[in-house]
This record gives structure tokens, sequence and C-alpha cells, in this order.
């Protein structure tokens, strides 16, 4: 059998009929680009090549998940001890801090009682372990082992031990593709905790700052000052930490501030964090058993509101009631300065 010659090869290459399907082929791609774009009629179909895939992800990850097991089990036992002794600390710390909030959500709960307002309960969430780190620099994105199977949903907020750390874009059944505070097409609502000033905080594309490109020449900022969610927009609940104010600058001539702010969350080194879920309304099994517990231990106490004091569960007339609390709101009215301040304090 003859060999091909070069000169047969590229006589095979220069037919015609080679050229005419890579231009249906970019044609067509194309085409599917576009129609994605628009329409998503490529959702689906990625969330199936996504599932499928996971079992690829799971074996890339294997080795630097058996690293740190083998890494955790020879682990010395000074170390063990001293890592022991520091979470004991921790942990006392944090159930001081916990008696103080646990008092401070029953008294938010007997002021509304008795201003009949809805209560609220802790966000529940789930821990999720990052997979992967997209290693595209201008693009801030990583892979949950958390999806839709999970109860994950796109728009979802996350945040770590120490404040906000992204959302949710992208469900993939098994697994989530999550994008970071600091990616460039990202924004989050925020506010000055200090001064309650609204305003946007935007990503710049690096992991250490973000931007606050909106506020006025005359706005009351300074450096240090805390950013918390506002909650506007609905996708991060209101008070989680986003960053702290690392720079103020006013340049000539600018309408607008310089300001830019370090990220709350440590977004180099997180290896879970939290996948927040909506808090319950009122008429959940936790806001009932919420109400019979408040109920069972106002029994015999009193409320004090300023200068007169409203006994709860007082039995009255009929009448009695509608006039009792109308003349305990007076009383609490804008004079008194503690049932305010608490009302703020939510």
């Amino acid at each position: 059998m003859a060999l091909g010659t070069p000169e047969n090869d590229q006589r095979g290459f220069r037919d015609p009929g080679y050229g005419l399907r890579l231009i249906v082929v970019c044609v067509l791609s194309i085409a599917l680009m576009i129609a994605d774009s628009r329409v998503s009629l490529m959702q689906d179909i990625r969330r199936v090549l996504a599932a499928s895939a996971y079992p690829l992800q799971v074996m890339i990850d294997a080795p630097a998940a058996f690293g740190r097991w083998l890494g955790d089990s020879a682990a010395t036992r000074s170390q063990l001890m001293a890592e022991n002794e520091l979470l004991q600390k921790t942990r006392l710390e944090q159930s001081a801090r916990l008696q103080r909030l646990a008092a401070l959500e029953a008294e938010n709960a007997r002021l509304r009682a008795l201003l009949d307002s809805t209560a609220k309960v802790g966000d529940r969430v789930l821990i999720a372990e990052i997979m992967s780190v997209d290693m595209n620099p201008f693009r801030h994105r990583v892979v949950l082992n958390k999806g839709s199977r999970d109860g994950a949903f796109v728009g979802q907020a996350l945040i770590d031990a120490d404040g906000v750390v992204g959302q949710l874009t992208r469900d993939q059944v098994f697994s989530a593709e999550a994008i970071l505070v600091t990616d460039i097409d990202h924004a989050v609502p925020v506010e000055i905790l200090r001064t309650r000033q609204r305003t946007i905080a935007v990503g710049t594309g690096q992991l250490d700052r973000l931007s606050l490109p909106f506020l006025p020449r005359n706005t009351d900022i300074q450096t240090d000052d805390l950013l918390v969610t506002s909650g506007l927009g609905g996708t991060f609940p209101a008070g989680y930490p986003v960053a702290m104010v690392s720079e103020v600058a006013a340049e000539s001539g600018a309408e607008f501030l310089r300001v830019n702010a370090m990220p709350a969350a440590q977004l180099t080194r997180i290896r879970e964090v939290l996948l927040i879920f909506p808090g319950a309304q009122e008429g959940d099994d936790a806001d009932k058993l919420l109400a019979d517990n408040l109920a069972a231990a106002a029994e015999g106490q009193q409320l004090d509101t300023g200068p007169a004091a409203v006994p709860i569960g007082q039995a009255a007339t009929p009448s009695a009631p509608t006039t009792q609390t109308e003349s305990a709101i007076e009383t609490s009215g804008p004079s008194d300065p503690e049932p305010s301040a608490t009302g703020d304090a939510q």
C-alpha cells in the first residue's frame, strides 16, 4: 500500500469541503452563543453536563483532600493541645456574647409583642465546602459542593465566620458556582454602621479591595467605618459585615468621594462557607414556640415603659385593654429613650 506523500496531504487539506465544514461549525457556534445569551436555551443542557462532570471534579479534588486529611492525621500532640485550648477560650467568649444576645432578643420580642408586631427568628444556614477556584484573575468565582439537591438556589447569600463572601450564580444540581463580592461584576447594597448612610459596594477585581463610587463629597464617612448589609434588594439579609473602610479621598473637581474598603471575609483563605436561607416569618413553629415561652415567662412580671409600668398578662375589663395599651404607648413616646433606642437597634 502506497504511503501518502506531502503533496497528497496538502491536496487533501485544500479540499473545499473542509473549508465549508469549518464555516458551518463557526456559524452554528455563534448562533448557539447568541441564543444562549438571549433566551438561555442551553441552561438545562449546561446543568446536565455539569452534573455529569461532578464525579470528575471529585476525582480532581481527591488528592488535595487526601493531603489535608493526612496532614490533620499527622498533627502532633502539642499542636492538638494548643488548638484545643484556643477553641476552649473562643467557646467561652462566644458563650458570653450569646448569653447577652439572648437577653436582647427576649427584650426585643417583648417590645414587639407589646406593639403587636411580627417576630423574626435567626437565619437558617447550610455549610458548604469550596471545591475549586476560578484561576482567571479577572473572575472571582468558586465552585461549592452543595447544589439544588441540598436546597441551595441561585441568588443565595454566602458568608463565612467574618462577613459576607458572595452569592450563588449558577446551580449545577450536585454543586453550585458562586461569585465573590470582589468580582468586578458584583455589587451589594450596604450601609455605614455609624451613620446609617446607605450606598452600594462594588467589586474591583482585587481580593483585598471594594469600592464605594456613589458617595457625595459631603458624606460623613471615616477610615475604619464598618459597612454592613442594608437588606435592600432581598438577596443579603440586613446586618452582616461586608467590609471596613480603608481609604477616603476627595479629589479636586470630582463630584463623588474615592472610597475603598477591605472585605471583612477572608476571601483568600476560606475553605468553608455558610449558605443563608431567608428567615422564617410569623406563624412558623419557631415563632409559636417563642411566643409560648414569652407568654409563660411574662406571667407575674412587669415591663417598665418609663414613668408608668404596664403589667403583662393582667386581667382587665372588656374596655380596659385598649385604653391601657394606648396610655402605655403615649407614656413611652418620644420623651422615653429606651423603647425608641431598642427599636433602632432592630
